[in-house]
């Protein structure tokens, strides 16, 4: 059985962000069951990515296509303004939690919770 890896990306620094798309789509590449929780200010770059001119736009597009993107925060989304361009890229909102995704979904499914 392979590991269940949930990686939280909440800083919206772009750097921070960058760490958490490498990590994950290496973890992926290792053949682990990786998810990728997009939350807090990084909701922002959602927006940023979409356009394909950011730095980090080509690493969130090889993320994207491979599946690794479980979910946007829908309440920060709205607050960072990037809602309309999470849901024009078609990427899941959770909001089970207060409008926010539940770590503890993850950790009833086995997951380690990663958070960056």
């Amino acid at each position: 059985m392979s590991r269940k890896v949930a990686v939280f990306a909440f800083n919206g620094e772009e750097m921070c962000f960058v760490h958490a798309l490498m990590n994950a789509l290496d973890m992926k590449e290792k053949g682990y069951d990786v998810k990728l929780i997009i939350e807090g200010s990084a909701t922002r770059l959602v927006k940023e990515a979409e356009d394909g001119n950011r730095p980090f736009s080509k690493l969130y597009s090889k993320a994207k296509d491979s599946g690794l993107i479980d979910c946007v925060c829908r309440a920060c989304a709205s607050k960072m303004e990037s809602l309309e361009s999470a849901k024009r890229q078609d990427l899941p909102l959770c909001d089970e939690m207060l409008g926010h995704p539940s770590m503890s979904r993850y950790m009833d499914d086995n997951y380690e919770i990663i958070v960056v």
